[in-house]
Protein backbone atom coordinates (compact mmCIF):
# COMPACT_ATOMS: atom_id res chain seq x y z
CA UNK A 1 0.00 0.00 0.00
CA UNK A 2 1.84 3.27 -1.28
CA UNK A 3 0.36 5.56 1.05
CA UNK A 4 0.87 3.92 3.96
CA UNK A 5 4.25 2.78 3.32
CA UNK A 6 4.93 6.32 2.42
CA UNK A 7 3.44 7.90 5.68
CA UNK A 8 5.25 5.08 7.76
CA UNK A 9 8.86 6.40 6.47
CA UNK A 10 8.05 9.87 6.58
CA UNK A 11 6.94 9.02 10.70
CA UNK A 12 10.23 7.45 10.60
CA UNK A 13 12.20 10.45 9.40
CA UNK A 14 10.34 12.84 11.67
CA UNK A 15 10.82 10.83 14.64
CA UNK A 16 14.19 11.03 14.17
CA UNK A 17 14.80 14.30 13.70
CA UNK A 18 13.36 15.11 16.66
CA UNK A 19 15.52 12.03 18.88
CA UNK A 20 19.55 11.09 18.96
CA UNK A 21 20.03 8.16 16.85
CA UNK A 22 22.42 5.90 18.47
CA UNK A 23 25.57 4.99 16.57
CA UNK A 24 24.96 2.33 13.41
CA UNK A 25 26.35 -1.01 13.19
CA UNK A 26 26.65 -0.88 9.28
CA UNK A 27 25.95 1.76 6.44
CA UNK A 28 21.97 3.05 6.86
CA UNK A 29 19.82 2.80 3.62
CA UNK A 30 19.49 6.44 4.26
CA UNK A 31 20.41 9.06 6.85
CA UNK A 32 17.70 10.83 9.16
CA UNK A 33 20.21 13.24 11.09
CA UNK A 34 23.55 14.67 10.93
CA UNK A 35 26.71 12.39 11.47
CA UNK A 36 27.64 13.89 14.86
CA UNK A 37 24.67 13.13 16.52
CA UNK A 38 24.89 9.32 15.54
CA UNK A 39 28.41 9.19 17.45
CA UNK A 40 26.49 10.62 20.69
CA UNK A 41 26.82 7.75 23.18
CA UNK A 42 23.91 5.43 24.32
CA UNK A 43 21.22 6.55 26.75
CA UNK A 44 21.74 5.28 30.37
CA UNK A 45 18.39 3.96 30.05
CA UNK A 46 17.60 1.53 26.63
CA UNK A 47 14.38 0.52 27.70
CA UNK A 48 12.78 3.57 28.04
CA UNK A 49 14.63 5.34 25.27
CA UNK A 50 13.49 2.26 22.98
CA UNK A 51 9.53 2.26 24.76
CA UNK A 52 9.91 5.86 24.57
CA UNK A 53 10.04 5.69 20.61
CA UNK A 54 7.27 2.92 20.27
CA UNK A 55 5.17 5.02 22.06
CA UNK A 56 5.87 8.14 19.58
CA UNK A 57 5.37 5.68 16.83
CA UNK A 58 2.31 4.73 17.75
CA UNK A 59 0.61 8.37 18.26
CA UNK A 60 2.05 9.75 15.07
CA UNK A 61 0.49 6.72 13.59
CA UNK A 62 -2.61 7.33 14.60
CA UNK A 63 -2.74 10.81 13.30
CA UNK A 64 -1.72 10.05 10.01
CA UNK A 65 -4.41 7.58 9.46
CA UNK A 66 -6.95 10.33 8.83
CA UNK A 67 -5.13 11.53 6.01
CA UNK A 68 -4.55 8.45 4.40
CA UNK A 69 -7.96 7.39 4.35
CA UNK A 70 -8.71 10.99 2.68
CA UNK A 71 -6.57 9.14 -0.59
CA UNK A 72 -8.41 5.95 -0.78
CA UNK A 73 -7.82 3.72 -4.55
CA UNK A 74 -10.52 3.73 -7.06
CA UNK A 75 -11.88 0.05 -6.92
CA UNK A 76 -12.91 1.00 -10.67
CA UNK A 77 -9.67 2.39 -11.88
CA UNK A 78 -7.58 1.32 -14.43
CA UNK A 79 -3.57 0.57 -13.00
CA UNK A 80 -0.75 0.47 -15.79
CA UNK A 81 2.65 -2.07 -15.69
CA UNK A 82 3.32 -0.22 -19.19
CA UNK A 83 2.73 3.37 -20.48
CA UNK A 84 -0.29 2.91 -23.03
CA UNK A 85 -2.19 5.50 -25.07
CA UNK A 86 -5.24 4.56 -25.79
CA UNK A 87 -5.38 7.12 -29.31
CA UNK A 88 -2.42 4.35 -30.61
CA UNK A 89 -5.06 1.58 -30.43
CA UNK A 90 -7.39 0.64 -33.24
CA UNK A 91 -8.40 -2.81 -32.55
CA UNK A 92 -9.96 -4.09 -29.44
CA UNK A 93 -9.75 -7.93 -28.93
CA UNK A 94 -11.87 -9.81 -25.92
CA UNK A 95 -11.87 -13.01 -24.56
CA UNK A 96 -15.33 -14.40 -23.51
CA UNK A 97 -15.35 -16.35 -20.11
CA UNK A 98 -14.38 -13.63 -17.21
CA UNK A 99 -13.53 -10.83 -19.73
CA UNK A 100 -16.59 -10.22 -21.75
CA UNK A 101 -18.65 -12.42 -19.32
CA UNK A 102 -18.97 -12.65 -15.83
CA UNK A 103 -20.55 -15.67 -13.66
CA UNK A 104 -22.27 -15.82 -10.46
CA UNK A 105 -20.70 -17.76 -6.98
CA UNK A 106 -23.42 -20.89 -8.51
CA UNK A 107 -21.01 -21.79 -11.44
CA UNK A 108 -17.61 -22.68 -9.26
CA UNK A 109 -19.85 -24.89 -7.08
CA UNK A 110 -21.32 -26.65 -10.03
CA UNK A 111 -17.67 -27.12 -11.82
CA UNK A 112 -16.95 -28.80 -8.28
CA UNK A 113 -19.57 -31.20 -7.79
CA UNK A 114 -19.76 -32.47 -11.49
CA UNK A 115 -16.21 -33.04 -11.49
CA UNK A 116 -16.24 -34.67 -7.74
CA UNK A 117 -19.10 -37.24 -8.74
CA UNK A 118 -17.02 -37.84 -12.01
CA UNK A 119 -13.79 -39.01 -9.66
CA UNK A 120 -16.79 -41.29 -8.37
CA UNK A 121 -18.05 -42.46 -10.93
CA UNK A 122 -15.54 -42.68 -13.53
CA UNK A 123 -12.42 -42.97 -11.82
CA UNK A 124 -14.25 -45.26 -8.81
CA UNK A 125 -13.24 -42.70 -6.19
CA UNK A 126 -14.77 -43.41 -2.63
CA UNK A 127 -18.24 -42.18 -2.52
CA UNK A 128 -17.45 -41.00 0.98
CA UNK A 129 -16.16 -37.73 -0.99
CA UNK A 130 -19.43 -36.46 -1.71
CA UNK A 131 -19.87 -35.11 2.10
CA UNK A 132 -17.39 -32.17 0.75
CA UNK A 133 -18.80 -29.15 -0.38
CA UNK A 134 -17.23 -26.67 -2.71
CA UNK A 135 -15.51 -23.44 -0.26
CA UNK A 136 -15.49 -20.39 -1.84
CA UNK A 137 -13.12 -19.07 0.87
CA UNK A 138 -10.47 -21.64 0.55
CA UNK A 139 -8.39 -21.18 -2.12
CA UNK A 140 -7.15 -18.08 -4.15
CA UNK A 141 -5.91 -17.59 -7.86
CA UNK A 142 -2.19 -18.29 -8.38
CA UNK A 143 -1.49 -20.39 -6.28
CA UNK A 144 1.01 -23.58 -6.49
CA UNK A 145 0.96 -27.23 -6.63
CA UNK A 146 3.46 -29.68 -5.16
CA UNK A 147 2.18 -32.27 -8.05
CA UNK A 148 4.42 -35.01 -5.94
CA UNK A 149 3.93 -34.05 -2.32
CA UNK A 150 0.39 -32.76 -2.81
CA UNK A 151 0.74 -29.63 -0.83
CA UNK A 152 -1.14 -26.46 -1.83
CA UNK A 153 0.96 -23.12 -1.03
CA UNK A 154 1.97 -19.29 -2.34
CA UNK A 155 4.79 -18.69 -3.44
CA UNK A 156 6.37 -15.07 -3.93
CA UNK A 157 7.63 -13.51 -6.75
CA UNK A 158 11.79 -14.89 -6.02
CA UNK A 159 10.42 -18.49 -5.61
CA UNK A 160 10.20 -18.23 -1.73
CA UNK A 161 6.86 -20.16 -0.02
CA UNK A 162 5.23 -18.03 1.89
CA UNK A 163 5.28 -19.98 5.68
CA UNK A 164 1.67 -20.57 6.78
CA UNK A 165 0.32 -20.96 3.91
CA UNK A 166 1.18 -24.41 2.58
CA UNK A 167 -1.93 -26.86 3.18
CA UNK A 168 -2.07 -30.57 3.10
CA UNK A 169 -5.23 -31.19 2.84
CA UNK A 170 -7.39 -28.97 4.17
CA UNK A 171 -5.07 -28.60 6.81
CA UNK A 172 -1.85 -26.26 7.33
CA UNK A 173 1.48 -27.76 7.27
CA UNK A 174 3.75 -26.37 10.12
CA UNK A 175 6.78 -24.30 9.50
CA UNK A 176 8.74 -26.70 10.59
CA UNK A 177 7.99 -29.24 8.52
CA UNK A 178 8.27 -27.21 5.76
CA UNK A 179 11.28 -25.91 5.75
CA UNK A 180 12.47 -29.65 6.47
CA UNK A 181 11.03 -31.25 3.03
CA UNK A 182 12.24 -27.79 1.07
CA UNK A 183 15.57 -27.47 2.94
CA UNK A 184 14.53 -24.21 3.80
CA UNK A 185 11.45 -22.05 1.96
CA UNK A 186 12.76 -21.47 -1.81
CA UNK A 187 11.90 -23.60 -4.72
CA UNK A 188 14.46 -24.20 -6.86
CA UNK A 189 13.98 -23.02 -10.65
CA UNK A 190 13.72 -26.21 -12.49
CA UNK A 191 11.00 -27.25 -9.54
CA UNK A 192 8.84 -24.96 -10.74
CA UNK A 193 5.85 -24.78 -13.22
CA UNK A 194 6.44 -24.39 -16.84
CA UNK A 195 5.78 -21.02 -19.08
CA UNK A 196 2.50 -22.06 -18.75
CA UNK A 197 1.73 -22.85 -15.17
CA UNK A 198 1.71 -26.31 -16.00
CA UNK A 199 3.53 -29.26 -14.47
CA UNK A 200 5.47 -31.05 -17.41
CA UNK A 201 9.17 -32.13 -18.40
CA UNK A 202 10.33 -32.43 -14.48
CA UNK A 203 8.29 -29.42 -13.17
CA UNK A 204 6.97 -30.82 -9.96
CA UNK A 205 4.63 -27.66 -9.01
CA UNK A 206 1.79 -26.59 -11.02
CA UNK A 207 0.79 -23.16 -11.24
CA UNK A 208 -3.19 -22.64 -10.90
CA UNK A 209 -3.60 -18.76 -12.73
CA UNK A 210 -7.59 -19.41 -14.21
CA UNK A 211 -10.36 -18.44 -12.57
CA UNK A 212 -11.94 -21.85 -13.38
CA UNK A 213 -9.05 -23.46 -11.15
CA UNK A 214 -10.40 -22.47 -8.11
CA UNK A 215 -12.81 -25.40 -7.45
CA UNK A 216 -10.55 -27.79 -8.65
CA UNK A 217 -7.73 -26.16 -6.18
CA UNK A 218 -10.52 -27.28 -3.16
CA UNK A 219 -11.56 -30.37 -4.76
CA UNK A 220 -7.81 -31.58 -4.95
CA UNK A 221 -7.78 -30.75 -0.89
CA UNK A 222 -11.22 -32.17 0.00
CA UNK A 223 -10.16 -35.32 -1.37
CA UNK A 224 -6.62 -35.09 -0.12
CA UNK A 225 -8.27 -34.44 3.10
CA UNK A 226 -10.44 -37.20 2.71
CA UNK A 227 -7.50 -40.02 2.27
CA UNK A 228 -5.20 -38.55 5.19
CA UNK A 229 -8.54 -38.18 7.63
CA UNK A 230 -8.86 -41.93 6.95
CA UNK A 231 -5.47 -43.38 6.68
CA UNK A 232 -5.64 -43.91 2.91
CA UNK A 233 -2.27 -44.92 1.32
CA UNK A 234 -2.85 -43.24 -2.39
CA UNK A 235 -0.33 -41.58 -5.17
CA UNK A 236 -0.31 -38.08 -5.29
CA UNK A 237 0.77 -37.70 -8.67
CA UNK A 238 -2.47 -40.29 -9.51
CA UNK A 239 -4.62 -38.03 -7.70
CA UNK A 240 -4.06 -34.94 -9.39
CA UNK A 241 -4.42 -36.24 -12.60
CA UNK A 242 -7.83 -37.42 -12.00
CA UNK A 243 -9.02 -34.25 -10.36
CA UNK A 244 -7.46 -32.49 -13.68
CA UNK A 245 -9.19 -34.65 -15.89
CA UNK A 246 -12.30 -34.36 -14.51
CA UNK A 247 -11.86 -30.52 -14.07
CA UNK A 248 -11.48 -31.25 -17.74
CA UNK A 249 -14.25 -33.22 -18.58
CA UNK A 250 -16.57 -31.16 -16.87
CA UNK A 251 -15.80 -28.79 -19.86
CA UNK A 252 -14.87 -30.82 -22.59
CA UNK A 253 -18.16 -33.38 -22.45
CA UNK A 254 -20.20 -30.13 -22.22
CA UNK A 255 -21.59 -30.62 -18.66
CA UNK A 256 -21.10 -26.55 -17.78
CA UNK A 257 -22.15 -25.39 -20.84
CA UNK A 258 -25.29 -27.61 -21.02
CA UNK A 259 -25.60 -25.90 -17.72
CA UNK A 260 -25.52 -22.25 -17.92
CA UNK A 261 -27.23 -22.10 -21.95
CA UNK A 262 -30.46 -23.88 -19.58
CA UNK A 263 -30.39 -21.06 -16.68
CA UNK A 264 -28.32 -18.01 -17.87
CA UNK A 265 -29.94 -16.15 -15.51
CA UNK A 266 -29.03 -18.12 -12.66
CA UNK A 267 -24.94 -18.43 -14.01
CA UNK A 268 -24.20 -15.09 -16.12
CA UNK A 269 -23.95 -11.79 -14.42
CA UNK A 270 -22.74 -8.13 -15.29
CA UNK A 271 -24.50 -8.08 -18.73
CA UNK A 272 -25.42 -4.34 -19.02
CA UNK A 273 -21.92 -3.55 -18.86
CA UNK A 274 -20.35 -5.40 -21.41
CA UNK A 275 -22.58 -4.01 -23.74
CA UNK A 276 -21.96 -0.48 -23.08
CA UNK A 277 -18.24 -1.06 -23.25
CA UNK A 278 -18.54 -2.22 -26.82
CA UNK A 279 -20.92 -0.01 -27.78
CA UNK A 280 -19.00 2.74 -26.61
CA UNK A 281 -16.07 1.56 -28.53
CA UNK A 282 -18.35 0.84 -31.37
CA UNK A 283 -19.24 4.71 -31.75
CA UNK A 284 -16.00 5.85 -31.37
CA UNK A 285 -15.41 3.54 -34.72
CA UNK A 286 -13.22 1.01 -32.66
CA UNK A 287 -13.00 -2.44 -34.77
CA UNK A 288 -13.73 -5.82 -32.25
CA UNK A 289 -12.52 -9.10 -31.98
CA UNK A 290 -13.46 -11.93 -30.24
CA UNK A 291 -11.02 -15.18 -29.84
CA UNK A 292 -12.17 -17.71 -26.97
CA UNK A 293 -11.99 -21.14 -26.73
CA UNK A 294 -15.38 -21.75 -25.49
CA UNK A 295 -18.01 -23.34 -28.06
CA UNK A 296 -20.22 -21.59 -30.42
CA UNK A 297 -23.42 -21.83 -29.72
CA UNK A 298 -22.88 -21.82 -26.08
CA UNK A 299 -20.91 -18.35 -26.61
CA UNK A 300 -23.67 -17.31 -28.89
CA UNK A 301 -26.52 -17.69 -26.70
CA UNK A 302 -24.37 -16.11 -24.12
CA UNK A 303 -24.19 -12.61 -26.12
CA UNK A 304 -27.47 -12.91 -26.64
CA UNK A 305 -27.87 -12.59 -23.39
CA UNK A 306 -25.44 -9.86 -22.42
CA UNK A 307 -25.24 -7.98 -25.43
CA UNK A 308 -28.48 -8.30 -27.38
CA UNK A 309 -29.01 -10.70 -31.10
CA UNK A 310 -27.51 -8.49 -33.18
CA UNK A 311 -23.98 -9.01 -30.70
CA UNK A 312 -22.29 -10.50 -34.01
CA UNK A 313 -23.07 -6.95 -35.27
CA UNK A 314 -20.57 -5.38 -32.89
CA UNK A 315 -17.48 -7.59 -33.71
CA UNK A 316 -15.38 -7.86 -36.71
CA UNK A 317 -14.33 -11.09 -36.30
CA UNK A 318 -15.73 -13.71 -34.30
CA UNK A 319 -12.96 -16.62 -33.26
CA UNK A 320 -14.40 -20.12 -31.04
CA UNK A 321 -12.97 -22.98 -29.77
CA UNK A 322 -9.27 -21.58 -30.71
CA UNK A 323 -7.35 -24.06 -28.21
CA UNK A 324 -5.10 -20.79 -26.59
CA UNK A 325 -2.52 -20.18 -26.33
CA UNK A 326 -1.93 -22.85 -29.50
CA UNK A 327 -3.75 -20.51 -31.29
CA UNK A 328 -1.29 -18.01 -30.59
CA UNK A 329 1.86 -20.41 -32.16
CA UNK A 330 0.82 -23.17 -34.25
CA UNK A 331 0.52 -21.82 -37.86
CA UNK A 332 -0.54 -25.23 -39.14
CA UNK A 333 -4.29 -25.36 -38.34
CA UNK A 334 -6.86 -23.11 -40.97
CA UNK A 335 -10.05 -21.81 -40.05
CA UNK A 336 -13.39 -23.21 -40.48
CA UNK A 337 -16.24 -21.16 -40.64
CA UNK A 338 -19.51 -22.54 -38.54
CA UNK A 339 -22.73 -22.29 -40.10
CA UNK A 340 -25.91 -20.79 -38.40
CA UNK A 341 -26.30 -24.42 -37.10
CA UNK A 342 -23.15 -24.69 -35.78
CA UNK A 343 -22.12 -27.39 -38.63
CA UNK A 344 -18.29 -26.79 -39.69
CA UNK A 345 -17.73 -25.94 -43.71
CA UNK A 346 -15.32 -27.32 -45.64
CA UNK A 347 -14.71 -24.21 -47.49
CA UNK A 348 -11.26 -22.49 -47.80
CA UNK A 349 -11.31 -19.18 -46.10
CA UNK A 350 -10.26 -16.23 -48.07
CA UNK A 351 -11.33 -13.85 -46.07
CA UNK A 352 -12.73 -13.33 -42.25
CA UNK A 353 -16.08 -11.96 -43.04
CA UNK A 354 -18.36 -9.77 -39.72
CA UNK A 355 -20.99 -11.25 -38.78
CA UNK A 356 -19.72 -14.74 -39.42
CA UNK A 357 -17.82 -17.66 -36.87
CA UNK A 358 -15.11 -19.01 -37.26
CA UNK A 359 -13.47 -22.35 -35.59
CA UNK A 360 -9.90 -22.95 -35.02
CA UNK A 361 -7.59 -21.07 -37.13
CA UNK A 362 -3.88 -19.43 -35.87
CA UNK A 363 -2.89 -15.54 -35.23
CA UNK A 364 -0.38 -16.04 -38.47
CA UNK A 365 -3.69 -16.81 -40.41
CA UNK A 366 -5.51 -14.09 -38.68
CA UNK A 367 -3.12 -11.37 -39.16
CA UNK A 368 -2.89 -12.23 -42.83
CA UNK A 369 -6.63 -12.36 -43.55
CA UNK A 370 -7.72 -9.39 -41.65
CA UNK A 371 -4.40 -7.46 -42.64
CA UNK A 372 -4.45 -6.21 -38.95
CA UNK A 373 -1.18 -4.38 -37.29
CA UNK A 374 -0.20 -6.12 -33.75
CA UNK A 375 0.95 -2.96 -32.70
CA UNK A 376 -2.17 -1.51 -32.76
CA UNK A 377 -4.08 -4.05 -31.33
CA UNK A 378 -5.20 -4.09 -27.25
CA UNK A 379 -6.42 -7.37 -26.32
CA UNK A 380 -8.18 -7.82 -23.25
CA UNK A 381 -8.29 -11.48 -21.37
CA UNK A 382 -8.28 -13.21 -17.56
CA UNK A 383 -5.45 -15.75 -17.93
CA UNK A 384 -1.83 -14.19 -17.70
CA UNK A 385 -0.31 -16.99 -19.46
CA UNK A 386 -3.18 -18.30 -22.02
CA UNK A 387 -4.40 -15.41 -23.01
CA UNK A 388 -1.75 -12.67 -22.87
CA UNK A 389 1.81 -13.70 -22.76
CA UNK A 390 2.28 -14.85 -26.15
CA UNK A 391 0.95 -11.97 -27.57
CA UNK A 392 3.41 -9.54 -25.61
CA UNK A 393 6.09 -11.49 -25.98
CA UNK A 394 5.72 -12.56 -29.04
CA UNK A 395 3.98 -10.15 -31.44
CA UNK A 396 3.73 -7.13 -29.99
CA UNK A 397 0.23 -6.80 -29.10
CA UNK A 398 -0.80 -4.52 -26.21
CA UNK A 399 -2.21 -6.72 -23.27
CA UNK A 400 -4.93 -5.90 -20.80
CA UNK A 401 -5.75 -8.62 -17.48
CA UNK A 402 -8.92 -8.87 -16.43
CA UNK A 403 -8.76 -9.20 -12.61
CA UNK A 404 -12.25 -9.74 -10.41
CA UNK A 405 -10.38 -10.22 -7.47
CA UNK A 406 -8.74 -6.63 -7.89
CA UNK A 407 -11.88 -4.49 -6.77
CA UNK A 408 -12.85 -6.69 -3.83
CA UNK A 409 -8.85 -6.19 -2.53
CA UNK A 410 -9.00 -2.82 -3.05
CA UNK A 411 -11.94 -2.01 -0.86
CA UNK A 412 -10.44 -3.66 1.78
CA UNK A 413 -7.20 -2.37 1.33
CA UNK A 414 -9.71 1.18 1.70
CA UNK A 415 -11.10 0.26 5.30
CA UNK A 416 -10.11 2.03 8.01
CA UNK A 417 -8.91 -1.14 9.97
CA UNK A 418 -6.65 -2.20 6.88
CA UNK A 419 -4.87 1.07 6.81
CA UNK A 420 -4.75 1.28 10.49
CA UNK A 421 -2.80 -2.14 10.07
CA UNK A 422 -0.68 -1.72 7.95
CA UNK A 423 0.36 1.58 8.67
CA UNK A 424 1.18 -0.15 11.94
CA UNK A 425 2.99 -2.71 10.55
CA UNK A 426 5.21 -0.25 8.16
CA UNK A 427 6.03 1.78 11.12
CA UNK A 428 7.14 -1.31 13.64
CA UNK A 429 9.51 -3.21 10.79
CA UNK A 430 11.29 0.33 10.60
CA UNK A 431 11.42 0.75 14.20
CA UNK A 432 12.66 -3.00 14.03
CA UNK A 433 15.33 -2.11 11.26
CA UNK A 434 16.75 0.83 12.47
CA UNK A 435 16.71 -0.32 16.19
CA UNK A 436 18.60 -3.81 15.79
CA UNK A 437 21.56 -1.68 16.06
CA UNK A 438 21.38 -1.83 20.31
CA UNK A 439 22.80 -5.70 21.30
CA UNK A 440 22.73 -5.17 24.67
CA UNK A 441 20.13 -7.57 26.76
CA UNK A 442 17.18 -5.47 27.47
CA UNK A 443 17.32 -3.86 23.85
CA UNK A 444 17.23 -7.60 22.70
CA UNK A 445 14.11 -8.80 24.95
CA UNK A 446 12.72 -5.44 23.56
CA UNK A 447 13.19 -5.94 19.77
CA UNK A 448 11.67 -9.74 20.65
CA UNK A 449 8.77 -8.21 22.03
CA UNK A 450 8.18 -5.82 18.75
CA UNK A 451 9.41 -9.16 16.22
CA UNK A 452 6.29 -10.86 17.84
CA UNK A 453 3.80 -8.25 17.14
CA UNK A 454 4.75 -7.84 13.80
CA UNK A 455 4.37 -11.32 12.72
CA UNK A 456 0.98 -11.56 14.77
CA UNK A 457 0.19 -8.04 12.41
CA UNK A 458 0.83 -9.80 9.21
CA UNK A 459 -0.84 -12.94 10.08
CA UNK A 460 -3.92 -10.42 10.86
CA UNK A 461 -3.00 -8.81 7.53
CA UNK A 462 -3.47 -12.16 5.71
CA UNK A 463 -6.73 -12.72 7.15
CA UNK A 464 -7.90 -9.28 5.68
CA UNK A 465 -8.07 -11.08 2.46
CA UNK A 466 -8.32 -14.74 2.36
CA UNK A 467 -7.67 -16.81 6.39
CA UNK A 468 -5.21 -19.50 4.55
CA UNK A 469 -3.49 -17.59 1.57
CA UNK A 470 -3.85 -13.93 2.08
CA UNK A 471 -3.90 -11.56 -1.09
CA UNK A 472 -3.80 -12.45 -4.36
CA UNK A 473 -0.65 -10.07 -5.16
CA UNK A 474 1.33 -10.10 -1.77
CA UNK A 475 2.98 -12.55 0.06
CA UNK A 476 4.46 -10.62 3.79
CA UNK A 477 6.23 -8.53 2.33
CA UNK A 478 6.88 -9.34 -1.19
CA UNK A 479 4.79 -9.41 -4.49
CA UNK A 480 3.41 -12.62 -5.18
CA UNK A 481 4.52 -15.19 -8.28
CA UNK A 482 1.25 -14.01 -10.01
CA UNK A 483 1.72 -10.67 -9.44
CA UNK A 484 5.16 -11.12 -11.16
CA UNK A 485 3.83 -12.63 -13.85
CA UNK A 486 1.19 -9.88 -14.36
CA UNK A 487 3.28 -6.85 -14.38
CA UNK A 488 5.24 -8.95 -17.14
CA UNK A 489 2.22 -10.19 -19.28
CA UNK A 490 0.13 -7.46 -19.20
CA UNK A 491 0.17 -3.61 -20.03
CA UNK A 492 -2.91 -2.62 -17.61
CA UNK A 493 -4.72 -4.39 -15.55
CA UNK A 494 -8.22 -4.25 -14.13
CA UNK A 495 -11.13 -5.62 -12.07
CA UNK A 496 -13.57 -5.79 -15.40
CA UNK A 497 -14.21 -4.14 -18.50
CA UNK A 498 -17.21 -1.72 -16.91
CA UNK A 499 -13.66 0.35 -15.57
CA UNK A 500 -12.57 1.13 -19.63
CA UNK A 501 -16.28 3.25 -19.32
CA UNK A 502 -14.34 5.56 -16.80
CA UNK A 503 -11.87 6.48 -19.72
CA UNK A 504 -11.72 8.30 -22.79
CA UNK A 505 -10.65 6.54 -26.25
CA UNK A 506 -7.43 8.90 -26.22
CA UNK A 507 -6.47 8.51 -22.78
CA UNK A 508 -3.23 7.54 -21.99
CA UNK A 509 -2.51 5.23 -18.97
CA UNK A 510 1.04 5.76 -17.13
CA UNK A 511 2.50 3.31 -14.67
CA UNK A 512 3.38 5.24 -11.24
CA UNK A 513 7.40 5.81 -10.64
CA UNK A 514 7.22 3.95 -7.78
CA UNK A 515 10.67 3.78 -5.50
CA UNK A 516 13.89 0.87 -6.28
CA UNK A 517 15.52 0.10 -2.89
CA UNK A 518 18.41 2.55 -3.72
CA UNK A 519 16.38 5.66 -4.48
CA UNK A 520 15.33 8.04 -1.85
CA UNK A 521 12.12 7.57 -0.03
CA UNK A 522 11.05 10.98 -1.11
CA UNK A 523 9.52 9.17 -4.35
CA UNK A 524 7.09 7.83 -1.98
CA UNK A 525 6.08 11.36 -0.12
CA UNK A 526 5.42 12.90 -3.30
CA UNK A 527 3.06 9.38 -4.49
CA UNK A 528 0.95 10.36 -1.64
CA UNK A 529 0.54 13.94 -3.06
CA UNK A 530 -1.11 12.28 -5.89
CA UNK A 531 2.12 14.19 -7.88
CA UNK A 532 1.84 10.42 -10.02
CA UNK A 533 -1.41 10.49 -11.12
CA UNK A 534 -2.43 7.86 -7.87
CA UNK A 535 -6.40 6.52 -9.16
CA UNK A 536 -7.85 7.93 -5.59
CA UNK A 537 -11.32 7.16 -5.20
CA UNK A 538 -12.31 10.75 -4.75
CA UNK A 539 -11.03 11.96 -8.25
CA UNK A 540 -13.72 11.98 -10.64
CA UNK A 541 -13.13 11.15 -14.73
CA UNK A 542 -15.55 12.03 -16.97
CA UNK A 543 -17.62 9.99 -18.47
CA UNK A 544 -18.33 9.72 -22.20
Amino acid sequence: MAAAAAAARSLLLAAGRRRRVLPAAGPAPYCTVAPQERRQPPPPDMKGYLWSRYKEAKRVTKELVPSIMSNMLNPDAIFSNNELSLSDIEIYGFDYDYTLVFYSKHLHTLIFNAARDLLINEHRYPAEIRKYDYDPNFAIRGLHYDVHRALLMKIDAFHYIQLGTVYRGLSVVPDEEVIAMYDGSHVPLEQMSDFYGKSSHGNTMKQFMDIFSLPEMTLLSCVNEYFLKNNIDYEPVHLYKDVKDSIRDVHIKGIMYRAIEADIEKYICYAEQTRAVLAKLADHGKKMFLITNSPSSFVDKGMKFIVGKDWRDLFDVVIVQADKPNFFNDKRRPFRKVNERGVLLWDKIHKLQKGQIYKQGNLYEFLKLTGWRGSKVLYFGDHIYSDLADLTLKHGWRTGAIIPELRSEIKIMNTEKYIQTMTWLQTLTGLLEHMQIHRDPDSQMILDEWKKERKEMREMNRNFFNAQFGSLFRTDENPTYFLRRLSRFADIYMASLSCLLNYEPDYTFYPRRTPLQHELPGWSDQLCTGTFRIPFLQETVQIK
